[in-house]
């Protein structure tokens, strides 16, 4: 039995100096407060919703008929959706006649587990430009729900502008941050097979899942076309961690894909389970949950931070912190939001600016002949199925279009077989064509890097607050002719490897989604060695504040197309790394 983690109360020491206070509790606030911890630094770690435990809620093993709505939310519940995004205004909640408004995501099968894990649109608004903003205010952010795909960056991201002259270049490269990549892989674990690809390096695998027939096919027949479908790089530990009692390995049981996301066995990595807990037991750490952070206070005499000022986020109630350092990890929007609330950092004018993610939509399905009526297998309970590597601009034909994107796909048969809701037809006709291709069917859809661009940004919105009474974020980001132009090769390279596998396609698609539908924001304070064109250093310290660090996705001088989780968690682990030791030398 997983041992269970008991959060701080809201009554913590105010009146004492800590070594940091970390602003947010996802991916890179909790390896903040893991790795400063560890080093024997005290850490206040401020999360803006309340603890929740995903082991209660999640209920991967619970059967569909065993729920009163089959896992679906609460009819006072709405999930807004594509059109909504595309054709309303934001903010999107406004004038809805529902109790709760949620994010996209929450349209998904099995939400009334998730529920209580993502934001309500009503009290969180923002305005601007379309964008799909998916958040969660409870402690461990959106670790508790992300889907897992666990990718290295290489030098084809670092250095991408010496090979397309296109942006600006990181200010470190993959030798830098590789040795962080292999902490970040034993510490938390990571489960996949090597490729030995320079564009997509290779982690320090456990044992991968296995791919299905369809997807074996696949693989053989990209191989011939120089393309590679790899086993799903998950953040999951399929051999178990001896150095951490509060996570289990995975056992290929329950419906991963039922909810959102997250893990209720903690198989899969979380910010709680994987850093913040261990972190907890150090006798290091200081955790207040229910802790909204509205500014970054500043001795005005030497210009350094000298804490944070934050609401109770249930009583309303205004309180300090005072930290010799100030660690902000809210994830890149709440944190550029941060600094211009607080209206600092910000002498390059580029806080909140070079925004950028990956763009989605184009989509391919299809079913392999030969798996059709063949006997059921169990596809269930594996935290992603396969990735298919970049293959565009790489170091041949240069394409249309700048940079490159990925695949995602799923195959296999699962408790509820995604044939069930387009099967034309009722009765026991309708149930043998839904079991005859439930395991025939593959499916892949891309991600692609959105160029960051200076013009697509964020500000504050000058009327608009939110529940708290605080200034909300204003979008103004769009796609570009770039994505526009790759969506159209995803979508043409995607028919043309099914049709290569003789994979019959049933439906495609060169629609892209709503901007943000990726979750993967990146940008708005990119770090940089030139302090008029970006914000923060190469280890993420603020250049005009050396003791605010900024340790999320914001950070990122472009998008990749890879996703970003494991770049984050391994850039703040190698940047609080110097932190102590500079704090430890009394240079900061």
């Amino acid at each position: 039995m997983l041992v269970q983690f008991l959060p701080s109360k809201p009554e913590v020491d105010l009146s004492i100096t800590y070594d940091a206070v970390v602003v947010g509790s996802g991916a890179a606030g909790g390896m903040a407060a893991h790795v400063l911890t560890s080093k024997g630094l005290k850490v206040l770690l401020l999360e803006a919703g309340k603890y929740q435990d995903t082991s209660q809620i999640l209920h991967s093993m619970e059967w569909p008929y065993d729920h009163p709505r089959r896992g679906n939310k609460p009819p006072d519940y709405h999930a807004l959706t594509s059109n909504e995004y595309t054709f309303r205004n934001s903010p999107y909640a406004a004038k809805t006649p529902y109790n709760k408004v949620q994010s996209y995501v929450q349209g998904w099968s099995g939400t009334d587990y998730s529920k209580t894990l993502v934001v309500d649109e009503k009290e969180n608004p923002y305005s601007g430009t379309r964008y799909a903003w998916v958040r969660s205010r409870v402690v461990g952010g959106k670790t508790n729900i992300w889907g897992r795909l666990a990718l290295r960056l290489s030098d084809y991201d670092f250095k991408a502008k010496d090979r397309d002259g296109y942006g600006e270049n990181w200010p470190i490269s993959y030798s830098d941050i590789e040795p962080y990549y292999d902490k970040v892989d034993l510490y938390l674990g990571i489960s996949g097979h090597k490729e030995n690809l320079p564009y997509l390096p290779d982690s320090l695998f456990q044992k991968p899942n296995k791919l299905t027939y369809a997807e074996l096919h696949l693989r053989e027949t990209l191989q011939g076309m120089g393309r590679v479908l790899t086993p799903y790089r998950a953040g999951v530990t399929t051999e178990g961690l001896k150095h951490n009692k509060y996570r289990s390995r995975c056992y290929g049981r329950g419906a991963c894909n039922r909810h959102v996301g997250g893990c209720d066995i903690h198989a899969a990595f979380d910010s709680p389970t994987g850093l913040i807990r261990p972190a907890y037991d150090t006798g290091n750490l200081t955790l207040r949950p229910n802790s909204t952070v509205f500014e970054v206070t500043v001795d005005k005499n030497t210009g350094k931070a000298t804490g944070v000022s934050f609401l109770d986020s249930e009583t309303r109630k205004s309180y300090q912190a005072k930290a010799k350092t100030v660690i902000l990890a809210a994830s890149t929007l709440e944190s550029a939001r941060l600094l211009l609330l607080s209206k600092i950092a910000n002498s390059s004018g580029h806080v909140g600016h070079n925004f950028c993610e990956h763009m989605m939509g184009p989509s391919v399905a299809g079913y392999v002949k030969d798996l059709v009526g063949k006997p059921r297998t169990l596809d269930d309970g594996k935290p992603g199925s396969f990735y298919i590597a970049r293959f565009q601009n790489l170091d041949g034909k240069k394409s249309d279009f700048l940079r490159g994107y990925g695949y995602e796909g799923s195959s296999g048969t699962t408790m509820t077989p995604t044939t069930a809701f387009s099967t034309p037809g009722f009765g026991e006709e309708y149930k043998r064509k839904v079991r005859d291709y439930a395991g025939a069917m593959i499916e892949i859809g891309a991600f692609g890097e959105v160029l960051a661009r200076y013009e697509n940004a964020v500000d504050l919105d000058p009327n608009l607050k939110d529940a708290w009474g605080i200034p909300v974020l204003r979008f103004s980001y769009k796609f570009g002719e770039n994505e526009a132009k790759m969506a159209k090769d995803m979508a043409a390279a995607g028919r043309e490897m099914f049709e290569a596998a003789k994979i019959e396609v049933v439906r495609a698609s060169s629609e892209m989604l709503p901007e943000g539908w990726s979750i993967h924001e990146l940008g708005t304070a990119r770090m940089g060695n030139d302090p008029k064109t970006s914000v923060v250093n190469q280890f993420q310290q603020c250049h005009d504040v050396k003791n605010l660090l900024v340790v999320d996705g914001s950070t990122h001088v472009n998008a990749s197309c890879q996703n970003p989780t494991w770049t984050i968690m391994a850039l703040c682990w190698r940047s609080c790394d110097h932190l102590a030791d500079q704090l430890q030398k009394g240079e900061v």
